[in-house]
């Protein structure tokens, strides 16, 4: 099969498309034709060598596309089933990937659009979980307009809470559809928040890892209050939980997904698509930050 792979650290131009063994699903496990696999920093960050240090590496841990083979223990999932899903290897961005969970596509969602969903469905997800945010609760997400801070805000208003959503001035049109309070996120955060919460909020999920952990804290009233997932040094400076899924991933969030995206109530916006033979150029996109919405290679 043809994956995405990089054998030396760098920049996009390390990037290759190479011919792998086609992998095959252990039990739990199954393994699709991949129609689209989507795009995370976290690429880029491997590709740098700021993660994991062993070499060769491939790319790509969410992807949608049609289930061809089904590893032991496995069931209610049929050869020829649209799914997405997650695979833990690594490996998603390549003509065929194992997935360890996964659900069925919508009707409503192409495959694109469900290839954007995984990683930031479950990261949201796990983080709200791990806050405890309830029906009643007030949540302050802070980059409420990327995929995982969209997604917080959906999940967030599903369970019946007040989201408060920071983003730039061009996003809070965005931000007010998915049921958002936008604030601005520049200087005066703190003070914008109080003005529409004066007694300060229960939670502050920060997915944009901005630098203002200390300010979270101080609208929440205590660090244990507050979850990071993007800002891993300040958590540690401030004795703010960094949310990872080594502690256990909330893989329930697919199946929930796909059965709000079916009725209208969820959505992750895609910003560009690239056949998998562009992901150099992808990854460029990516790291200049010019486009809204999720990336997403496609796999013919």
């Amino acid at each position: 099969m043809r994956a995405a792979q990089f054998s030396r650290f760098g920049g996009p131009e390390v990037l290759e498309i190479v011919d792998l063994p086609d992998p095959h699903p252990g039990a739990g496990e199954i393994r699709i034709k991949v129609r689209a696999a989507g795009i995370n920093a976290s690429d880029w960050k491997k590709r740098q060598g700021l993660m994991d240090q062993e070499l060769p590496q491939t790319l790509g841990y969410e992807a949608a596309g049609i289930v061809d083979e089904i590893g032991d223990g496995v069931s209610g999932v049929t050869v020829g089933d649209r799914v997405f899903g997650a695979s833990p290897y690594g490996a998603a961005q390549a003509e065929l990937a194992l997935l360890s969970y996964w659900a069925p596509i919508p009707n409503s969602l192409d495959y694109a659009r469900s290839a954007a969903i995984p990683a930031a469905a479950e990261t949201a997800a796990r983080s709200l979980d791990q806050l405890g945010v309830t029906a009643g609760s007030t949540v302050l997400i802070n980059g409420a307009s990327g995929s995982v801070g969209s997604a917080a805000v959906q999940l967030a208003m599903e369970r019946g809470a007040r989201v408060i959503g920071t983003g730039s001035p061009g996003t809070h049109d965005a931000l007010r559809l998915l049921g958002a309070e936008p604030v601005a996120y520049s200087d005066g955060m703190p003070e914008r928040v109080r003005a529409i919460m004066p007694s300060g909020v229960d939670f502050a999920l920060d997915v944009a890892g901005s630098g203002v952990l200390p300010e979270l804290v101080e609208l929440v009233g205590a660090p244990e209050h507050v979850i990071t997932v993007a800002d891993f040094h300040g958590a540690q400076q401030t004795g703010i939980r960094f949310s990872h899924g080594d502690t256990g991933r909330a893989t329930y969030a697919l199946a929930q997904d796909a059965q709000m995206a079916e009725t209208g109530r969820f959505s992750i916006q895609v910003g560009q698509t690239f056949p998998l033979t562009e992901v150099a150029h992808a990854h460029r996109v990516g790291e200049a930050g010019t486009v809204r919405g999720k990336l997403v290679l496609l796999v013919d």
